[in-house]
């Protein structure tokens, strides 16, 4: 039976926690049903020492979740259209850390999800990206600041140990002088429901 994480498990760097969600279960109970994916894509981001991060100039409005507990959903708005979602991780004293849930394999609430997504060929294209898969699963502005620690939203552990040796690279889509060397993504290698292209997987 999966159990929910506590929040001891998210109370650590955010470049521990990241590659420890991969194979985890990410849950959304909804009024259209129960939707389920595992995580098999993350992206690690820190605070001030990140200029990678939202966080990295101080504290705002946008991404006060970030300073606050670990065991919280970070939801923003990007380029005039997506949600993506990051869980909230222990930063040090008065400084921010998340990790970007990046991509996820289906594996309940399919019809909900392909409803959610008609553009998606393929079921394996419904969750393969950060913004796809927040729209897959509903997750949009009224979840930021949500807690994983009770409530509809939760991440689950089934047993399914994170990989021995994931797969990592540096992040994705970030521009020079934005912390674009550090290699603090981490995927299931292999896993078809990665984001991008093959190159992308296999790095």
């Amino acid at each position: 039976m999966a159990r929910r994480l506590t929040r001891a498990f998210y109370a650590r760097d955010s470049l521990e926690l990241a590659p420890q969600l991969l194979n985890k279960l990410l849950v959304h109970d909804e009024p259209e049903g129960r939707l389920v994916v595992r995580i098999v894509e993350v992206e690690a981001y820190r605070g001030s020492t990140d200029p990678g991060s939202h966080a990295y100039r101080g504290q705002t409005p946008r991404n006060a979740v970030m300073f606050g507990p670990p065991g919280r959903l970070y939801v923003y708005f990007t380029y005039g259209m997506h949600w993506c979602a990051n869980v909230v991780a222990r930063g040090p004293a008065g400084d921010a850390s998340a990790v970007l849930l990046r991509a996820g394999e289906p594996v309940d609430g399919l019809d909900v999800m392909r409803d959610r997504r008609p553009k998606a060929r393929r079921d394996r294209d419904l969750c393969s990206g950060p913004a796809r898969l927040a729209e897959a699963l509903g997750l949009g502005r009224d979840d930021n600041g949500a807690s994983l620690l009770r409530g509809s939203i939760g991440i689950y552990d089934d047993g399914v140990a994170p990989p021995r040796r994931p797969g990592r690279s540096v992040r994705i889509g970030l521009a020079p002088g934005r912390g674009e060397a550090h290699r603090w993504r981490w995927f299931v290698s292999g896993n078809d429901h990665v984001s991008g292209g093959p190159g992308l997987r296999s790095r």
